[in-house]
Protein backbone atom coordinates (compact mmCIF):
# COMPACT_ATOMS: atom_id res chain seq x y z
CA UNK A 1 0.00 0.00 0.00
CA UNK A 2 1.92 3.47 -0.86
CA UNK A 3 0.52 6.44 1.17
CA UNK A 4 0.26 9.67 0.78
CA UNK A 5 0.28 11.84 3.86
CA UNK A 6 -0.32 15.22 3.24
CA UNK A 7 -1.29 17.38 6.45
CA UNK A 8 -1.59 21.01 7.39
CA UNK A 9 0.57 22.68 9.78
CA UNK A 10 -0.78 22.02 13.51
CA UNK A 11 -0.90 25.50 14.70
CA UNK A 12 1.47 26.35 17.45
CA UNK A 13 3.12 23.24 17.64
CA UNK A 14 4.21 22.31 14.46
CA UNK A 15 4.83 22.84 10.59
CA UNK A 16 3.32 20.71 8.32
CA UNK A 17 6.56 19.14 7.11
CA UNK A 18 7.14 18.16 10.93
CA UNK A 19 3.62 16.91 10.92
CA UNK A 20 3.94 14.61 7.92
CA UNK A 21 7.52 13.36 9.06
CA UNK A 22 5.73 12.69 12.75
CA UNK A 23 2.97 10.87 10.75
CA UNK A 24 5.38 9.16 8.40
CA UNK A 25 7.41 7.61 11.17
CA UNK A 26 3.99 6.61 12.75
CA UNK A 27 2.78 4.47 9.47
CA UNK A 28 6.59 2.70 9.56
CA UNK A 29 6.48 1.38 13.03
CA UNK A 30 3.38 0.14 12.00
CA UNK A 31 2.73 -4.04 11.15
CA UNK A 32 1.70 -2.63 7.75
CA UNK A 33 3.39 -3.02 4.46
CA UNK A 34 3.19 0.07 3.10
CA UNK A 35 5.50 2.80 1.14
CA UNK A 36 5.00 6.38 2.39
CA UNK A 37 5.28 9.93 0.50
CA UNK A 38 5.06 13.11 2.40
CA UNK A 39 3.43 15.89 0.85
CA UNK A 40 2.83 18.49 3.48
CA UNK A 41 0.31 20.76 2.13
CA UNK A 42 -0.59 24.53 2.52
CA UNK A 43 -4.16 26.73 1.97
CA UNK A 44 -2.92 30.10 1.93
CA UNK A 45 -2.24 30.45 5.81
CA UNK A 46 1.37 31.10 7.34
CA UNK A 47 4.21 28.72 5.80
CA UNK A 48 1.86 28.04 2.14
CA UNK A 49 4.36 30.11 0.32
CA UNK A 50 7.81 28.41 1.41
CA UNK A 51 6.27 25.09 0.99
CA UNK A 52 5.65 26.40 -2.73
CA UNK A 53 9.10 27.53 -3.34
CA UNK A 54 9.93 24.07 -1.75
CA UNK A 55 8.14 21.52 -4.12
CA UNK A 56 8.63 23.38 -7.12
CA UNK A 57 12.51 23.42 -6.54
CA UNK A 58 12.58 27.19 -6.32
CA UNK A 59 15.31 29.48 -4.17
CA UNK A 60 15.09 32.04 -1.83
CA UNK A 61 15.97 36.14 -2.18
CA UNK A 62 16.04 38.29 0.86
CA UNK A 63 15.32 41.99 0.94
CA UNK A 64 15.35 45.06 3.74
CA UNK A 65 11.79 45.94 4.78
CA UNK A 66 9.70 47.66 7.26
CA UNK A 67 8.33 45.04 9.94
CA UNK A 68 4.20 46.13 10.98
CA UNK A 69 5.66 49.23 12.77
CA UNK A 70 8.07 50.75 10.47
CA UNK A 71 11.51 49.11 11.92
CA UNK A 72 13.99 47.28 9.32
CA UNK A 73 13.86 43.62 9.40
CA UNK A 74 15.15 40.98 6.64
CA UNK A 75 12.59 39.40 5.30
CA UNK A 76 12.63 36.27 2.39
CA UNK A 77 10.37 35.93 -0.44
CA UNK A 78 10.66 32.86 -2.81
CA UNK A 79 11.52 32.71 -6.71
CA UNK A 80 9.95 29.70 -8.73
CA UNK A 81 10.02 28.75 -12.74
CA UNK A 82 12.81 30.13 -13.11
CA UNK A 83 12.48 33.65 -11.82
CA UNK A 84 9.55 34.06 -13.52
CA UNK A 85 7.09 33.58 -10.62
CA UNK A 86 7.61 35.29 -7.13
CA UNK A 87 6.58 33.76 -3.98
CA UNK A 88 5.82 35.97 -1.14
CA UNK A 89 4.77 35.79 2.35
CA UNK A 90 3.23 38.56 3.47
CA UNK A 91 3.99 37.36 7.55
CA UNK A 92 7.70 37.81 6.51
CA UNK A 93 7.50 41.56 6.58
CA UNK A 94 4.42 42.27 8.42
CA UNK A 95 3.93 39.25 10.61
CA UNK A 96 2.30 38.83 14.02
CA UNK A 97 5.38 37.00 14.84
CA UNK A 98 7.46 40.06 14.68
CA UNK A 99 5.98 42.11 17.51
CA UNK A 100 5.79 42.01 21.30
CA UNK A 101 2.66 41.19 22.90
CA UNK A 102 2.65 44.52 24.56
CA UNK A 103 3.05 46.10 20.73
CA UNK A 104 0.25 44.31 18.98
CA UNK A 105 -2.07 47.31 17.97
CA UNK A 106 -3.80 47.20 14.56
CA UNK A 107 -4.68 50.85 14.25
CA UNK A 108 -0.64 51.59 13.78
CA UNK A 109 0.47 48.10 12.02
CA UNK A 110 0.60 48.46 8.74
CA UNK A 111 1.46 46.57 5.94
CA UNK A 112 4.18 48.82 4.02
CA UNK A 113 6.87 46.46 4.17
CA UNK A 114 5.28 43.86 2.25
CA UNK A 115 4.85 46.43 -0.31
CA UNK A 116 8.78 46.72 -0.97
CA UNK A 117 8.19 43.05 -1.02
CA UNK A 118 6.44 43.02 -4.05
CA UNK A 119 8.79 45.95 -5.38
CA UNK A 120 12.09 44.07 -4.34
CA UNK A 121 10.45 40.93 -7.08
CA UNK A 122 9.61 43.32 -9.67
CA UNK A 123 13.28 44.72 -9.37
CA UNK A 124 14.18 41.21 -10.15
CA UNK A 125 11.93 40.86 -13.47
CA UNK A 126 9.13 38.57 -12.67
CA UNK A 127 5.97 38.35 -14.56
CA UNK A 128 3.76 36.90 -11.96
CA UNK A 129 3.61 37.38 -8.10
CA UNK A 130 1.85 34.73 -5.84
CA UNK A 131 1.08 36.24 -2.42
CA UNK A 132 0.26 33.85 0.89
CA UNK A 133 -1.63 36.73 3.49
CA UNK A 134 -1.37 34.04 6.78
CA UNK A 135 -0.18 35.31 9.63
CA UNK A 136 -0.39 39.01 9.36
CA UNK A 137 -0.40 41.75 12.33
CA UNK A 138 -2.63 44.05 10.12
CA UNK A 139 -6.27 45.25 9.39
CA UNK A 140 -5.18 47.97 7.15
CA UNK A 141 -6.84 46.95 3.85
CA UNK A 142 -3.59 46.76 2.55
CA UNK A 143 -3.27 50.27 2.35
CA UNK A 144 0.21 49.99 3.61
CA UNK A 145 1.10 47.52 0.59
CA UNK A 146 -0.19 49.79 -1.93
CA UNK A 147 1.46 53.21 -0.46
CA UNK A 148 5.21 51.16 -0.85
CA UNK A 149 3.96 50.36 -4.59
CA UNK A 150 3.09 54.32 -4.89
CA UNK A 151 -0.31 55.27 -4.03
CA UNK A 152 -1.45 58.00 -2.06
CA UNK A 153 -3.91 58.88 0.38
CA UNK A 154 -5.83 61.92 0.20
CA UNK A 155 -7.78 63.64 2.63
CA UNK A 156 -10.88 66.25 1.57
CA UNK A 157 -8.21 69.44 1.64
CA UNK A 158 -5.93 67.26 -1.13
CA UNK A 159 -3.46 66.24 1.25
CA UNK A 160 -1.75 63.08 1.75
CA UNK A 161 -2.29 60.84 4.90
CA UNK A 162 0.38 59.37 6.46
CA UNK A 163 -0.60 57.73 9.70
CA UNK A 164 -2.06 55.02 7.98
CA UNK A 165 -4.09 53.14 9.13
CA UNK A 166 -5.51 54.95 12.15
CA UNK A 167 -5.93 58.04 9.45
CA UNK A 168 -8.37 56.19 6.86
CA UNK A 169 -10.87 58.05 8.55
CA UNK A 170 -10.17 61.05 6.60
CA UNK A 171 -9.86 59.97 2.95
CA UNK A 172 -11.40 60.77 0.77
CA UNK A 173 -9.36 60.03 -2.27
CA UNK A 174 -6.63 58.32 -3.78
CA UNK A 175 -4.28 58.91 -6.60
CA UNK A 176 -2.61 56.20 -8.25
CA UNK A 177 -0.65 58.53 -10.87
CA UNK A 178 2.41 57.36 -9.10
CA UNK A 179 1.47 53.61 -8.82
CA UNK A 180 4.74 51.30 -10.36
CA UNK A 181 4.05 51.03 -13.77
CA UNK A 182 5.44 47.44 -13.57
CA UNK A 183 2.38 46.31 -11.92
CA UNK A 184 0.94 46.61 -14.82
CA UNK A 185 2.54 43.64 -16.72
CA UNK A 186 2.91 41.39 -13.75
CA UNK A 187 0.06 38.96 -12.45
CA UNK A 188 -0.97 38.97 -9.01
CA UNK A 189 -2.66 36.21 -6.97
CA UNK A 190 -3.53 36.51 -3.33
CA UNK A 191 -4.28 33.21 -1.89
CA UNK A 192 -6.84 32.95 0.92
CA UNK A 193 -7.74 30.46 3.57
CA UNK A 194 -10.57 32.00 4.91
CA UNK A 195 -14.31 33.13 2.97
CA UNK A 196 -14.73 36.30 5.51
CA UNK A 197 -15.80 39.52 4.07
CA UNK A 198 -14.24 42.92 4.69
CA UNK A 199 -16.82 44.28 6.38
CA UNK A 200 -19.63 43.17 9.47
CA UNK A 201 -20.33 40.19 11.86
CA UNK A 202 -17.73 38.15 9.62
CA UNK A 203 -15.41 41.15 8.44
CA UNK A 204 -11.86 41.79 8.85
CA UNK A 205 -12.21 43.77 11.98
CA UNK A 206 -14.40 42.00 14.15
CA UNK A 207 -13.19 38.53 13.37
CA UNK A 208 -9.62 38.86 12.97
CA UNK A 209 -9.05 42.30 14.96
CA UNK A 210 -8.71 40.89 18.71
CA UNK A 211 -6.19 38.06 17.50
CA UNK A 212 -4.30 41.19 16.52
CA UNK A 213 -4.15 43.33 19.78
CA UNK A 214 -7.80 44.91 19.05
CA UNK A 215 -10.08 45.85 22.13
CA UNK A 216 -13.90 46.60 21.24
CA UNK A 217 -13.77 50.33 20.67
CA UNK A 218 -10.89 49.51 18.03
CA UNK A 219 -13.12 46.82 16.18
CA UNK A 220 -15.30 49.64 16.00
CA UNK A 221 -12.96 52.28 14.72
CA UNK A 222 -11.45 49.64 12.60
CA UNK A 223 -14.49 48.55 11.10
CA UNK A 224 -15.93 52.41 10.18
CA UNK A 225 -12.24 52.98 8.96
CA UNK A 226 -12.01 49.70 6.21
CA UNK A 227 -15.90 51.02 5.04
CA UNK A 228 -14.54 54.60 4.23
CA UNK A 229 -11.69 52.65 2.76
CA UNK A 230 -14.00 50.41 0.61
CA UNK A 231 -16.15 54.00 -0.81
CA UNK A 232 -13.41 55.37 -2.01
CA UNK A 233 -12.19 51.93 -3.71
CA UNK A 234 -15.61 52.08 -5.31
CA UNK A 235 -15.85 55.69 -6.01
CA UNK A 236 -12.15 55.60 -7.66
CA UNK A 237 -12.10 52.01 -9.56
CA UNK A 238 -16.03 51.25 -9.88
CA UNK A 239 -15.26 48.00 -7.72
CA UNK A 240 -17.69 47.01 -5.05
CA UNK A 241 -15.42 44.95 -2.40
CA UNK A 242 -17.93 45.61 0.66
CA UNK A 243 -19.22 41.77 0.52
CA UNK A 244 -16.25 40.40 -1.63
CA UNK A 245 -15.22 36.59 -0.96
CA UNK A 246 -12.44 35.79 1.14
CA UNK A 247 -12.12 40.05 1.03
CA UNK A 248 -11.88 39.82 5.25
CA UNK A 249 -8.15 37.85 4.28
CA UNK A 250 -4.97 39.52 6.17
CA UNK A 251 -6.96 42.39 7.69
CA UNK A 252 -8.91 43.18 4.66
CA UNK A 253 -5.55 43.72 2.41
CA UNK A 254 -7.24 41.02 -0.13
CA UNK A 255 -10.00 43.61 -0.49
CA UNK A 256 -7.56 46.71 -1.38
CA UNK A 257 -5.16 44.70 -3.78
CA UNK A 258 -8.35 42.98 -5.46
CA UNK A 259 -9.88 46.83 -5.70
CA UNK A 260 -7.38 48.74 -6.34
CA UNK A 261 -4.74 46.46 -8.39
CA UNK A 262 -7.53 43.87 -9.50
CA UNK A 263 -5.86 40.56 -8.47
CA UNK A 264 -6.72 37.76 -8.40
CA UNK A 265 -8.26 35.86 -5.02
CA UNK A 266 -7.76 32.45 -5.28
CA UNK A 267 -8.65 29.59 -2.75
CA UNK A 268 -5.58 28.47 -1.42
CA UNK A 269 -5.72 25.02 -1.21
CA UNK A 270 -6.75 24.18 -4.56
CA UNK A 271 -4.12 26.70 -6.05
CA UNK A 272 -1.52 24.91 -4.23
CA UNK A 273 -2.88 21.40 -4.72
CA UNK A 274 -2.97 22.74 -8.56
CA UNK A 275 0.78 24.42 -8.68
CA UNK A 276 2.25 21.72 -7.14
CA UNK A 277 1.31 18.67 -8.82
CA UNK A 278 -0.70 16.90 -6.19
CA UNK A 279 -3.00 15.00 -8.39
CA UNK A 280 0.08 13.02 -9.55
CA UNK A 281 1.35 12.30 -6.51
CA UNK A 282 -2.41 10.99 -5.84
CA UNK A 283 -2.72 8.93 -9.01
CA UNK A 284 -0.06 6.71 -7.39
CA UNK A 285 -1.64 6.08 -3.80
CA UNK A 286 -4.05 3.92 -2.43
CA UNK A 287 -4.84 5.57 1.12
CA UNK A 288 -4.53 9.41 2.29
CA UNK A 289 -4.00 10.72 5.30
CA UNK A 290 -4.13 14.40 6.28
CA UNK A 291 -5.02 16.48 9.20
CA UNK A 292 -4.28 20.12 11.28
CA UNK A 293 -5.21 21.36 15.20
CA UNK A 294 -8.65 20.64 14.37
CA UNK A 295 -11.44 19.21 11.75
CA UNK A 296 -14.80 20.31 12.38
CA UNK A 297 -17.54 22.08 10.29
CA UNK A 298 -14.68 24.89 9.39
CA UNK A 299 -12.65 22.75 7.89
CA UNK A 300 -14.99 22.44 4.86
CA UNK A 301 -14.40 26.59 4.52
CA UNK A 302 -11.19 26.22 2.20
CA UNK A 303 -9.07 24.28 4.83
CA UNK A 304 -5.94 22.00 3.96
CA UNK A 305 -7.79 19.27 4.84
CA UNK A 306 -10.68 19.69 2.86
CA UNK A 307 -9.05 20.24 -0.10
CA UNK A 308 -6.86 17.24 0.25
CA UNK A 309 -9.37 15.21 1.08
CA UNK A 310 -12.24 16.07 -1.26
CA UNK A 311 -9.39 15.63 -4.31
CA UNK A 312 -8.50 12.03 -2.57
CA UNK A 313 -12.77 11.37 -2.49
CA UNK A 314 -12.75 12.11 -6.23
CA UNK A 315 -10.27 9.48 -7.44
CA UNK A 316 -12.02 7.16 -4.65
CA UNK A 317 -9.24 7.08 -2.39
CA UNK A 318 -9.77 7.02 1.03
CA UNK A 319 -8.88 9.46 3.37
CA UNK A 320 -8.21 9.24 7.37
CA UNK A 321 -7.76 12.68 9.13
CA UNK A 322 -5.78 13.17 12.17
CA UNK A 323 -6.25 16.30 14.77
CA UNK A 324 -5.98 17.51 18.01
CA UNK A 325 -10.01 18.20 17.82
CA UNK A 326 -12.87 16.40 16.27
CA UNK A 327 -16.43 16.96 16.38
CA UNK A 328 -17.77 15.08 19.53
CA UNK A 329 -20.92 13.64 17.16
CA UNK A 330 -20.54 12.41 13.92
CA UNK A 331 -21.18 15.22 10.96
CA UNK A 332 -22.36 14.27 7.85
CA UNK A 333 -20.78 16.82 5.64
CA UNK A 334 -17.06 15.70 7.21
CA UNK A 335 -17.65 12.38 6.95
CA UNK A 336 -18.60 12.93 3.02
CA UNK A 337 -14.59 13.72 2.60
CA UNK A 338 -13.24 11.58 5.53
CA UNK A 339 -13.63 8.26 6.57
CA UNK A 340 -12.53 8.20 9.02
CA UNK A 341 -11.68 10.94 11.93
CA UNK A 342 -8.90 10.51 14.94
CA UNK A 343 -8.34 12.42 17.86
CA UNK A 344 -4.50 12.36 18.68
CA UNK A 345 -4.85 13.03 22.09
CA UNK A 346 -4.97 9.94 24.69
CA UNK A 347 -5.24 11.53 27.99
CA UNK A 348 -6.42 14.96 29.74
CA UNK A 349 -3.50 17.51 29.33
CA UNK A 350 -3.11 21.32 29.43
CA UNK A 351 -3.26 23.32 26.08
CA UNK A 352 0.38 23.89 26.59
CA UNK A 353 1.30 20.07 27.26
CA UNK A 354 -1.03 18.97 24.29
CA UNK A 355 0.91 21.41 21.84
CA UNK A 356 4.14 20.25 23.03
CA UNK A 357 3.57 16.63 22.90
CA UNK A 358 1.84 17.20 19.00
CA UNK A 359 4.61 15.27 17.37
CA UNK A 360 4.76 12.15 19.17
CA UNK A 361 1.12 11.96 19.26
CA UNK A 362 0.21 12.04 15.68
CA UNK A 363 3.30 9.22 15.78
CA UNK A 364 1.71 7.02 18.11
CA UNK A 365 -1.80 7.61 16.34
CA UNK A 366 -0.47 6.92 12.85
CA UNK A 367 1.30 3.91 14.15
CA UNK A 368 -2.20 2.28 15.40
CA UNK A 369 -3.76 3.48 11.78
CA UNK A 370 -1.19 0.79 10.59
CA UNK A 371 -1.98 -1.45 12.57
CA UNK A 372 -5.61 -1.78 12.14
CA UNK A 373 -5.27 -2.03 8.37
CA UNK A 374 -2.81 -4.64 8.80
CA UNK A 375 -5.05 -6.40 11.09
CA UNK A 376 -8.19 -6.10 8.98
CA UNK A 377 -5.96 -7.50 6.07
CA UNK A 378 -5.03 -10.60 7.99
CA UNK A 379 -8.79 -11.56 8.14
CA UNK A 380 -9.53 -10.84 4.61
CA UNK A 381 -11.82 -7.44 5.85
CA UNK A 382 -10.87 -4.09 3.93
CA UNK A 383 -10.51 -1.51 6.96
CA UNK A 384 -11.61 1.34 4.82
Amino acid sequence: MHVLIAPNAFKHALDAREAALAIQKGMEASRLDCTCECFPVGDGGNGTCALIVEHLGGYMEEATVQDPLGRPVQAAFGMVRGGRTAVIEMANASGLHLLQVDELNPLKAHSFGTGQLIRAALDRGVQQIILGMGGSATVDGGTGILAALGVRFLDAAGMSISDLPAGLSALHALDTTQLDSRLAGCSLTVLCDVVNPLLGDEGAAAVFGPQKGATQEMVGRLEANLSVWADVIRATTGRDVNRLPSGGVAGGASAGLAGVLNATLANGIDYFLQITGFDERLARSQLVITGEGALDQQTLHGKGPYGVAKRAKQQGIPVVGLAGKVPDEPVAELNQYFDVLLPIGNAPATLAEALAQTGSHLTRTATQVGNLIAAAKTIGKPFL
